[in-house]
């Protein structure tokens, strides 16, 4: 068992709600003399507290319009839509909340089991936890509208089932994508089931327009009945069984729901010794033989020796290799990939199922303007990962504010770093999509397009990077922040799309205005304007960054 040394001759076993008041102390400690972090937290529960609300009365319209025909499409539909939120939206956009390191307890006896169970009660006590358990009790209403106090006692119940599930899923997959991006040996597989989970989406997309055109609600109601017995609407649904007769189905549901969350939470287990550890085998050791030559030869890879051997040089193959070597970093790049690739598809080939155009050629809805939308968006999104590149970093920065690297270099060299990794994504994306229009043509509109979004992105990101950082948690997963830094990740990247969308409005007004002459201007504009963006950029963030490095290390330093 477990034990706590309390005093001289006190010994305590150890319990989740140790670990709750940890939690809680710990982020007490992280508050105090914190302004923006209180600040950031309080608007973090705000915007979670509107979103409860309006989830409590989604779900439980049925209940108070009296209508019990799209109570099961709610609860079926909408639990899975939350359980799928929490598990794809922590790896893609907000990450985990990491105030209790799995790291910190390495050097503790303290059995798997307990420390298992006590970081998943810790978990459970965090705002979207709080919003979930709020919002889901519009099923409660809706059942016992329907079926009584009974109904709603069970409906409950799967409420708090629910909640455990999506907790549960939520830890397990970002610590064992977490792990499988620290080992270079399966970085490649956890690409692949990145890109998998994410290649889902369109057909489910398509699958969705249709469904509302036609607007079957018989097929759609076969639908919901299938997937309340999964473990996505298992939980969401027992109540409204229970009110419309299937007294039955409810112990089953839950008992799928009990083993869905037990199996998560040793999936769970298996990866956080790692996560405790913070490495992973790498699997048999390399037989290449070691690199030869100076340190400043060593520092170039051989794709990059065409890079001069100097200050800016050094930074780019710096960075180069933290991009790919990086777990962090690497998260963001596969994301990145599968999310543009597939985000312009789902706007402009999608948009055939909407119409109903399955004739050849380019969708009815596709147009220059719309395609220039779609790139708009892609470009912003690639750009939005450098806007906290100094947090990756962390105490690490140090060495640039002695050297005294000058702020228009440092920002250049990081500019062109990532740029090695985001300019054939580019290509790739402008001729999947120009092929997949039936529009070969196209390819210099969505290419130019892409590139003057992703230059005025640059821009605006690397200014944001300088004045908006904030620490990242020393940690191995590479999905934790810090108490208050995921609305700090949120809000910059609202703040950075929203700016780096004004920046390229120009493009877009030019598509619009000029036609098809634009096809043929697109791709030499949009080269010119996106690199005369990232260089005064670069040019006006270098000059702030070279009168705060201070400051900004002081920012990006994690505390311990």
């Amino acid at each position: 068992m477990a034990v706590a040394v309390t005093g001289a001759a006190t010994v305590r076993p150890v319990r989740a709600r140790h670990f709750v008041r940890l939690k809680l102390r710990v982020l007490g400690n992280n508050f105090r003399g914190q302004g923006w972090r209180v600040g950031l937290f309080a608007l973090g529960a705000f915007v979670a507290l509107w979103c409860a609300a309006f989830g409590f009365f989604l779900f439980a319209a049925p209940g108070l319009a009296d209508n019990g025909q799209y109570a099961t499409l709610l609860a079926a539909f909408g639990g899975g839509l939350v359980v799928l939120g929490w598990l794809v939206l922590p790896l893609i956009f907000f990450g985990v909340d990491e105030t209790l390191d799995p790291a910190r307890f390495a050097l503790l006896p303290l059995p798997r089991r307990t420390l298992v169970t006590g970081l998943f009660a810790a978990a459970l006590v965090s705002v979207p936890a709080v919003a979930v358990l709020l919002a889901s009790t519009g099923l409660i209403l809706t059942a016992g509208t329907f079926g009584g106090w009974s109904a709603a006692l069970t409906q409950a119940v799967g409420v708090l089932a629910g909640l455990l599930l999506c907790v549960a899923a939520a830890r397990a997959v970002t610590s064992a994508f977490a792990t499988m991006l620290r080992s270079r040996r399966v970085r490649d597989l956890a690409a692949v089931l990145l890109a998998g989970a994410a290649a889902v989406i369109a057909p489910v997309q398509l699958a969705a327009i249709a469904a509302l055109r036609d607007a079957d609600w018989d097929r759609l109601a076969a639908v919901a009945a299938v997937v309340g017995w999964t473990p996505l609407g298992a939980p969401w649904t027992i109540g409204i069984d229970v009110a419309q007769g299937r007294v039955w189905a409810a112990p089953a549901k839950l008992l799928i729901t009990a083993l869905t969350v037990v199996a998560l939470l040793a999936w769970w287990s298996r990866s956080l010794e790692s996560a405790m550890v913070g490495t992973v085998s790498s699997g048999r050791a390399s037989t290449r033989p070691s690199a030869t030559g100076t340190a400043v030869t060593q520092l170039f890879p051989r794709l990059l020796s065409w890079l001069p051997r100097g200050r800016f040089g050094a930074l780019v193959a710096r960075e180069a290799r933290y991009w790919w070597r990086d777990a962090r970093r690497r998260a963001n790049l596969i994301t990145l990939a599968v999310v543009g690739l597939f985000v312009p598809v789902m706007l402009n080939v999608g948009s055939a199922g909407l119409t109903g155009d399955t004739g050849g050629g380019a969708p009815e809805t596709s147009s220059p303007v719309l395609v220039s939308l779609s790139m708009v968006f892609v470009g912003v999104l690639a750009a939005v990962t450098l806007a906290n590149q100094f947090g990756f970093d962390g105490s690490a920065y140090a060495a640039h504010v002695v050297v005294g690297v000058p702020g228009a270099v440092e920002l250049r060299a990081r500019m062109a770093a990532f740029s090695l990794y985001l300019l054939p994504l580019v290509v790739i994306i402008s001729g999947v999509l120009a092929l997949l229009l039936g529009r070969p043509g196209w390819i210099g509109l969505t290419a130019g397009s892409l590139l003057a979004t992703y230059g005025a992105g640059l821009a605006v990101n690397t200014l944001l990077s300088v004045l908006g950082a904030y620490s990242l948690p020393e940690t191995s997963n590479p999905f934790a922040l810090n108490s208050g830094a995921g609305v700090a990740r949120s809000s910059l990247a609202i703040l950075s799309m929203l700016a780096s969308a004004v920046a390229v409005l120009p493009m877009v007004v030019a598509a619009a205005l000029l036609g098809d002459i634009w096809l043929w201007l697109a791709l030499p504009v949009g080269t010119a304007y996106g690199l005369g963006a990232a260089l005064l950029g670069a040019h006006l963030a270098g000059d702030v960054l070279d009168h705060r490095q201070p400051e900004l290390l002081t920012t990006v330093t994690p505390r311990r």
